[in-house]
């Protein structure tokens, strides 16, 4: 268990592989403000706590005590979201060059899969 909220909030953005400067840029605080309080030498509000946990899908449990799993359940839905958000910003072009780079990760997946199963058994992907 993480000991204190400071180490949790290191821990939270380590996990997250964010600098400071972009992990206080998604939760719209000053980069300063938040090297204090990772540093301990500000308090964490529950405003800051509730932006890390909406904007990251953090457990809020796990944030302020350190127990429980580090994400919530449904960080699948938070990242689909601002993915849709920032999606619909772009203009068609773009769109359509985004859908394109997804289908070909999803392939390179599905193939990198296919090729690490164990010898003798054959993986059925999705499009079989």
């Amino acid at each position: 268990m993480i000991a204190t909220i400071q180490d949790r909030f290191i821990a939270v953005r380590g996990a997250l592989g964010m600098t400071q400067r972009d992990f206080c840029k998604g939760i719209h605080l000053s980069q300063p403000y938040y090297t204090q309080i990772e540093g301990g030498k500000r308090p964490v509000n529950e405003r800051i706590v509730a932006l890390i946990c909406s904007r990251y899908g953090i457990s809020k449990k796990f944030l302020l005590t350190g127990e429980g799993e580090m994400f919530s359940e449904n960080l699948a839905d938070l990242q689909f979201q601002q993915l849709f958000e920032t999606f619909k910003e772009l203009e068609a072009p773009f769109k359509d060059y985004i859908i394109l780079q997804i289908k070909q990760l999803a392939e390179a997946v599905e193939k990198q899969k296919a090729q690490s199963a164990p010898k003798g058994k054959k993986r059925i992907s999705n499009s079989e």
